[in-house]
This record gives structure tokens, C-alpha cells and sequence, in this order.
């Protein structure tokens, strides 16, 4: 994690208030905010991204006693979960406040709420004192950025300013709750995994479904890189007849002999995998292969969000 100086987050606080853009590191991915309460600044936003309007985004705030000024009707169980689980990787979406503009909501009458764990962040929300509306800071529908240089190649135009706080420490967006009803579902799989979210809730969690409300990274087809990525149980029986070059990603090294083909060893944990996925992806990209070739995770709990995202990439439906 790198140092940033008190007087780079007063200026992007001050940024803020003015209505302007400012990208900002949190331990999952890099987001482009803007103030929540600002229609004008957050509808900026969409413009950078070429975000559809009725895509909603989230509202980070700087502790769990912000809530009620995004939120209202917020049930107990809410607060049982921000006191375990905030400053982290959990967004709750609750019944939103009459303050919160219809941008932000992607005009549903829910708001996702989250108290990011990367202290950069928390300094940049407590000196500007109020809510940043903020997705991931690249184009639309494409990988996420984990580094700062990411966003300068994607966004970083719209930005005001950038905030290098180093590269994200957990890598995947956050795990998405929906509480503004009375059945608790998770729309988006994250770090914060079902079985801890079990364990603190005392009832076990349905696996996700549609996402109703809409939340972000809830489209088929998301996180994705420009290459062609197609997801395999068997790189290794797969990878010799496919078009070159080629580009593959597994959880084993390559075989001795292989002709234009790049291969990437991923780490064998799901935190690892997930810290290294987009920064990964990126870099495949970049070598301008005619195919990503991935190999399945293993089928657990544990590999949830990766899964997720990986299907999402390919343009696939997530398993269920």
C-alpha cells in the first residue's frame, strides 16, 4: 500500500464538493466517485463510463452512523452486520432515503451502502464528510482496476485526480446484500463469503438469483476483457487445437512444449486468485491473442465470487 500525503485527500475532498470526479483506491477494486448527493457530478459519472442510466451504483460512506442519512426503515439485522463486517467488503442495499437522487438508484427506491476498508478511502470520506457515490473506475462492462495505473489508462481523463494508494489488497468488488425486504438474498458473490454472512445472520443464505433490485456487475456479460475468453475444465486436452496465438490462465504450470501460446499460472487459494485475477486479465489482453483460455476453480463455496466473475467474463450465466 502506498502513502498518500493529508494534503492530496484534502484536495480530492475539496474536489468533491465542487462536483468533481475523483478516483480513489478501496481493498477491492478502484472506484470513480463523485458526491452522492450531487445529481449533476454522479450523472458525470455515467458519462465516463458509458454506464446505463438504470445501473445503480454505491454509496460508500465513512461508518455504519452514516446509514441513515441514504437510508431509511433500516432493520437491526443491517446494524448486526455493519458492526461485524464494516470497515469491509459487504454492501447492504436498503430502502433508500428521499435524499438520495435518482441517478444514484438507477431510480429504484433501494441504495447500496458500504464502508470501505482501505484507509485511503476512509481518510478521503471522513475529510469530505459525506457520501461518494463510486462504481469501478473503467469503462463500462470491462475489467476492473486494482492499480491506479489501470484507471489512468481506462477513466483517468474524466478524473479530476487520481489517488495512487497502491494496488487493491482483495482485488474482486464487494459481496452485494439485499435487505430491503424481508428474505435477505446476496445479488453479487465477494469476499465476504455466504458462510460468514450465515454465521453472524443464524440462518443459512439462498444461494443468488436474479438481481431485483438491479445492482452493479449483475449483467451477463461483465468484468470482461476485450480478447475472446472461454472457460474449460481441461486446458490441457483443449489447448493444442485452438486457434493461435492463445493466451491461457490455469491453476497448474504449462506443458514443456507449446507453439504462440502464453501461459499463466494462477495461485491455487481463492483470495490469491481473486487478488491477481484483473490485473492478470489486463495483461492477457494486452499480448493481442485470438482467445483467453481459462481453467474452471474448483466447484466451493470458497471459489464463489471468482466463479462469478469468471462467467461474467466469458458471457455466461453464473453458476446457480
Amino acid at each position: 500500500m502506498r502513502n498518500v500525503r493529508k494534503t492530496e485527500i484534502l484536495r480530492a475532498a475539496e474536489i468533491l464538493r465542487r462536483g468533481g470526479l475523483v478516483a480513489f483506491p478501496t481493498e477491492t477494486v478502484y472506484g470513480l466517485g463523485a458526491d452522492a448527493l450531487n445529481a449533476s457530478a454522479v450523472t458525470r459519472i455515467f458519462e465516463a463510463k458509458g454506464r446505463p442510466a438504470d445501473h445503480p451504483l454505491i454509496v460508500h460512506v465513512s461508518d455504519a452512523g452514516n446509514m441513515p442519512r441514504f437510508a431509511q426503515d433500516i432493520p437491526a439485522l443491517a446494524w448486526r452486520l455493519a458492526d461485524r463486517f464494516w470497515p469491509g467488503a459487504l454492501t447492504l442495499i436498503l430502502r433508500r432515503s428521499p435524499d438520495v437522487p435518482d441517478v444514484v438508484t438507477g431510480g429504484q427506491d433501494t441504495v447500496g451502502l458500504r464502508v470501505p476498508a482501505h484507509p485511503v478511502a476512509v481518510s478521503l470520506l471522513k475529510a469530505f464528510g459525506g457520501g461518494v457515490a463510486a462504481p469501478s473506475a473503467n469503462p463500462f462492462g470491462g475489467v476492473s482496476p486494482t492499480t491506479a495505473a489501470h484507471v489512468r489508462i481506462g477513466v483517468g481523463w474524466a478524473a479530476d485526480i487520481v489517488i495512487d494508494g497502491g494496488p487493491c489488497t482483495l482485488g474482486l468488488e464487494s459481496t452485494i446484500l439485499d435487505l430491503s425486504t424481508d428474505v435477505p438474498r446476496i445479488l453479487r458473490p465477494g469476499p465476504v463469503t455466504r458462510d460468514a454472512l450465515a454465521e453472524v445472520m443464524g440462518v443459512p443464505l439462498a444461494r443468488h438469483g436474479p438481481a431485483v433490485p438491479r445492482v452493479p456487475g449483475s449483467l451477463l456479460s461483465h468484468y470482461a476483457p476485450k480478447t475472446a475468453l472461454r472457460l474449460v475444465d481441461a486446458p490441457f486436452v483443449e489447448w493444442g487445437a485452438l486457434p493461435r496465438p492463445l493466451a491461457v490462465m490455469a491453476l497448474r504450470p504449462p506443458p514443456e512444449k507449446m507453439a504462440l501460446c502464453h501461459w499463466v499460472a494462477m495461485p491455487r487459494t481463492p483470495k490469491a486468485y481473486g487478488r491477481a485475477l484483473y490485473a492478470r486479465l489486463r495483461a492477457m489482453d494486452s499480448w493481442a491473442c485470438r482467445l483467453i483460455l481459462v481453467e474452471r476453480p474448483p466447484s466451493t463455496r470458497e471459489w464463489e465470487a471468482v466463479h462469478d466473475r469468471l462467467a461474467r467474463a466469458a458471457g455466461l450465466s453464473p453458476p446457480p
